[in-house]
């Protein structure tokens, strides 16, 4: 029987065997955190601690900003030795919190709850106060995703196993591990939203994975694992939704426009934490390979520990790295500062050596077609990045350059060498720009 998947899509090597085997060491904190105020999509959090300030694990430095904000919580005790603009994973400087840990190990955790008797609503409260944050990527407020407009049915919620990222195996480790908390989790999401029928979808390239959730799962009647075809980008999602459920979310609309949620399978760990232990968002949890990095290791490691740390906890670089990316090598952000701190959503550290890294000389465009087979949101990457860099943005917005989700699968089989995937960040930017400038006018 075929393995559920979706059109276009590329086979990059996986490169997981690396860290697949480790299990989660816990890193101690470092001497200092740098805690930035915008961990999440939506508006900054506002600090509620000052310079001078003293704080404990689970100590609320800043509270959300409005609908779609996240507070943000102490990972260490301390005290507050700053609050000032310092360089993040995203490249821009952001407003953060710096302290300074000492080795007291007081928590201010929240009470636990049952997760057998819990109420909808107090789920979804114990997510928010939290500040859980996506893991697949996004890092969006997942007491959102929980709460859907009244006039959308919700039918399914779908946990992403896929990790479909190289090197990547955070993910993967959870589903080893803690097989019953990501049960467990899928379990507080369908019932904090009254959604009978959830699914857990995992690439075939993880049997073992399979065998542990699908066991895990067993005595769920309402729960239902998935193997599906290994290929990147299988747990972007709508791809997911297309694999798994057969519906096609429309251009520029979100799952829940089909009936769907997606979350990720650390996001179900962490929101069973919250619940079952009454830990807030406080640790990362995040692959640190690459055959740069003299060990490789999968790690529980303090929010807003700097990424040197991290680095020097696994050894440190080898001589010829040459490349650090936050994230995974497809949709990673290449880093220029080893100070810029471990985010809520951080889900690796990437270090590449000359032999890893591709750096073959730009090209014309040689018109292969190559880019528009892969792409599988059935876009055009070439005429989009050409109407770019022609200044065209409204073209560039008429063929849907919106739509595009940065997946870098037209990036990776060009064989000009051309930066598609930049190119399209930077007319995404300009034409969502001119959408709002737009929008203001009329308004």
């Amino acid at each position: 029987m075929a393995l559920k998947t979706f059109h276009g899509g590329v086979h990059p090597p996986e490169f997981k065997k690396l860290t697949e085997t480790l299990i989660f060491e816990v890193m101690p904190a470092p001497q200092e955190i740098y805690i930035p105020l915008n961990q999440h999509l939506g508006k900054e959090a506002i600090a509620s601690v000052k310079k001078g300030d003293s704080v404990s694990i689970g100590s609320i430095l800043a509270e959300a900003d409005g609908f779609i904000s996240a507070p943000i919580h102490s990972p260490v005790c301390g005290t507050v030795t700053s609050i000032s603009k310092q360089t993040t994973p995203t490249g821009f400087p952001q407003q953060t919190i710096v302290i300074k840990t000492n080795e007291q190990l007081e928590n201010l955790f929240m009470s636990p709850l049952n997760p057998k008797t819990i109420t909808p609503e107090e789920i979804i409260e114990r997510v928010k106060n939290a500040g859980i944050v996506g893991q697949g990527g996004a890092a969006f407020p997942t007491y959102i995703k929980l709460t859907p407009p009244k006039d959308k049915q919700i039918e399914f919620v779908i946990l992403n196993g896929c990790e479909c990222e190289p090197y990547l195996t955070r993910d993967y480790r959870f589903m080893i591990e803690r097989p019953e908390a990501v049960i467990e989790g899928l379990t507080l999401f369908l019932k904090a939203m009254g959604v009978v029928k959830g699914y857990i979808g995992i690439e075939d390239n993880k049997p073992e994975a399979i065998k542990i959730i699908t066991r895990a799962a067993e005595n769920e009647n309402n729960i239902e694992v998935f193997s599906l075809k290994t290929k990147y980008p299988q747990g972007a999602e709508k791809m997911l939704v297309k694999a798994i459920t057969g519906r096609e979310v429309p251009p520029g609309k979100l799952p829940l426009e089909v009936g769907t949620v997606i979350q990720n399978i650390g996001t179900a760990v962490a929101v069973y934490d919250a619940v079952v232990k009454g830990e807030p968002a406080v640790t990362a949890a995040l692959t640190v390979t690459g055959k740069g990095v003299k060990n490789p290791k999968n790690l529980l490691v303090p929010v807003g520990t700097p990424i040197k740390d991290v680095l020097d906890y696994c050894g440190g670089i080898n001589g010829d790295a040459v490349k650090l990316i936050v994230g995974g090598p497809m949709m990673g952000v290449a880093q220029f500062d080893l100070m810029a701190p471990i985010l809520k959503a951080t889900s690796g550290i990437l270090v590449l050596t000359r032999e890893e890294v591709s750096r073959g000389e730009e090209t014309a465009c040689l018109k292969c077609g190559q880019c528009i087979d892969v792409c599988p949101l059935n876009l055009m990457p070439t005429k989009l990045v050409r109407y770019t860099q022609l200044g065209r943005f409204e073209d560039a917005g008429l063929f849907g350059i919106t739509v595009c989700m940065e997946c870098g699968t037209c990036a990776y089989t060009c064989p000009a060498n051309i930066p598609l995937v930049q190119w399209l960040r930077l007319g995404k930017q300009r034409v969502k720009q001119i959408q709002r400038q737009q929008a203001g006018l009329q308004n």
